[in-house]
């Protein structure tokens, strides 16, 4: 089975806009995620914000502090561990990310509004494709949505 990684370039919503959204659609086709950070703060920055992003939904997830980890739909951590097993990967704020065989999607969210993010993208992109993986490009609209670009 091959990897499939998707690139999504945030142009006009932060992270803590678009990144719900797309964890809950994991949610409802029953995968499990696990969202890497670049750093520890950030970590613990996302898992107070997807408590209360929307009051309106509920978004089940957790750290290596919560505990249970093997039980959380999407487990958020600033590590290349996967303790839920996940089958999806999500990257922000520049993770480095892990070896991808492991994983049936990968998704690599960067800000298009940092030129050294879009640097490191870029520089992922070419990592990412000549290693054979399949690759997608979504931009970010002005509305929040995303449309395919490559």
């Amino acid at each position: 089975m091959s990897v499939e990684v998707l690139f999504y370039h945030l142009l006009h919503q932060p992270l803590e806009a678009a990144l719900p959204k797309l964890l809950l659609k994991c949610l409802e086709r029953d995968w499990k995620v696990v969202v890497q950070t670049g750093t520890p703060e950030r970590c613990a920055a996302l898992n107070e914000h997807l408590w209360t992003f929307d009051g309106d939904s509920f978004l089940p997830h957790g750290t290596k502090e919560d505990g249970y980890a093997e039980m959380q739909p999407v487990y958020l951590t600033d590590g290349q561990d996967n303790p839920n097993e996940a089958t999806v990967r999500f990257l922000v704020d520049r993770a480095v990310p892990p070896p991808l065989q492991a994983y049936q999607r990968a998704v690599y969210m960067f800000d298009g509004n940092d030129p050294e993010a879009l640097a490191d993208a870029r520089a992922l992109w070419k990592a990412v494709k000549a290693e054979g993986f399949a690759l997608t490009y979504w931009q970010q609209t002005d509305s929040g949505g995303w449309e395919r670009k490559a």
